[in-house]
């Protein structure tokens, strides 16, 4: 069984999401330590970039506070080695093509298999151009997490069939943020999913709520939350990491129900 699969095999995933270097990539760890500690079955990483394109106010905000504070790709392979001294926790990055891009596809996909990321989420990454980083992906065993959008249409089964480590579900048409409901059928767009792949699929965007999260997970394999957790950073600063943990707590005993 490989990583990513394990963190949905006992029962409904949560997976948090953090912006590494918000405040400071000192704070990152020790979020990542409780989040750990509290529950979290599979862990984003975001790698800050100055044009978020798929993000809110909310994690455009840890983006800038990020690269602020002086964050770069490097220092979060740094981080990420020593955290997997402790953690054997599957790990997977977001961020955007030109991060990748600008680093080199095949330095940085050589650089997560050595610190042992699990998986790569690309959200600005157009399915019919996944082929630019799929095979250096498989290259060295990370998967390229496919994203699936109510938009995604005709195009469901497709990306489905495909898909790798796990899919990620998008609940609801535009950025990331907390939203008080979400009313997009997603239970026909798992349907769709359910017939096509026997892959893991976890919904994100929009939950900030154990009440949310127990609903999503209801519908699929797990459920992602972002913002909600940013907010606390936001709040707390480097004093985050007991709240993080805290409502890591909230959310993955929701996802239990």
């Amino acid at each position: 069984m490989n990583k990513i699969a394990s963190a949905f095999a006992n029962g409904k995933a949560f997976i948090p999401f953090i912006t590494c270097g918000d405040p400071d990539l000192e704070t990152t760890k020790a979020c990542i330590r409780e989040m750990v500690r509290n529950g979290a079955d599979l862990i984003e990483l975001g790698i800050p970039f100055s044009d978020p394109t798929a993000e809110g106010p909310v994690i455009q905000g840890a983006n800038i506070r990020a690269l602020a504070s002086g964050t770069t790709t490097s220092k979060i392979f740094e981080m990420v080695t020593e955290l997997r001294r402790e953690i054997s926790t599957p790990m997977v990055f977001m961020t955007y093509a030109n991060v990748v891009f600008a680093y080199g596809a095949e330095r940085f996909l050589t650089a997560c298999e050595q610190v042992g990321i699990d998986g790569l989420i690309l959200p600005d990454l157009p399915y019919e151009e996944k082929d630019e980083f799929l095979p250096v992906c498989r290259e060295h065993h990370v998967a390229l997490i496919s994203l699936i959008a109510p938009t995604s249409a005709g195009r469901i089964a497709t990306i489905a069939r495909e898909a790798e480590g796990f899919i990620y579900l998008v609940s609801s048409l535009g950025v990331t943020g907390t939203r008080s409901e979400i009313t997009t059928d997603l239970s026909s767009i798992m349907k769709v999913i359910r017939e096509n792949t026997s892959i893991p699929c976890a919904i994100g965007f929009g939950i900030s709520t154990p009440e949310q999260a127990a609903k999503m997970a209801g519908l699929s394999d797990g459920a992602i939350v972002g913002s909600a957790i940013i907010k606390i950073l936001a709040q707390y600063g480097s004093e985050s990491p007991k709240y993080v943990g805290e409502f890591v707590k909230k959310m993955k005993m929701g996802v239990r129900c």
